[in-house]
């Protein structure tokens, strides 16, 4: 008898390529975010988040921007093709969701960074605290 695992069978490799490769144009992690930020970022870090909790501790580097404000009038302050990565408090929560859809409804080019603040945190990266 199959287990779990093995009972539906795994994609052909090109396939599986295919679709892990994809998932690297939607997301990116906070090692990367953090090496990028360290280096001189090439995009905009957004915390959608609520100022209270951007207060309390954010990714140093980050703008406050809660996913409900992102508008055309807002993000007409960058250039048509910035990027944008955006992040919200961890896998449990589905601002950073919330946010890119908005970003991407407005045409903007965005990927999330995956595990939010608690990803940042488990990485042992330190968060800066205050309101920007």
């Amino acid at each position: 008898m199959p287990s779990a695992v093995t009972e539906t069978p795994a994609a052909p490799a090109a396939e599986a390529e295919a679709h892990f490769a994809a998932g690297f144009r939607f997301e990116t992690d906070c090692w990367d975010v953090h090496a990028a930020l360290a280096e001189g970022a090439d995009f905009v870090l957004l915390d959608v988040r609520s100022p209270a909790m951007f207060a309390r501790g954010h990714v140093p580097g980050a703008i406050s921007l809660p996913h409900g404000k992102i508008t055309a009038a807002r993000m007409a302050a960058w250039p048509a093709g910035t990027l944008f990565v955006t992040y919200c408090a961890g896998p449990h929560c589905n601002g950073a969701a919330r946010g890119a859809l908005r970003l991407a409804r407005l045409g903007r080019p965005v990927k999330l960074m995956a595990g939010g603040v608690t990803g940042w945190l488990d990485e042992g990266f330190a968060l800066q605290a205050g309101a920007g």
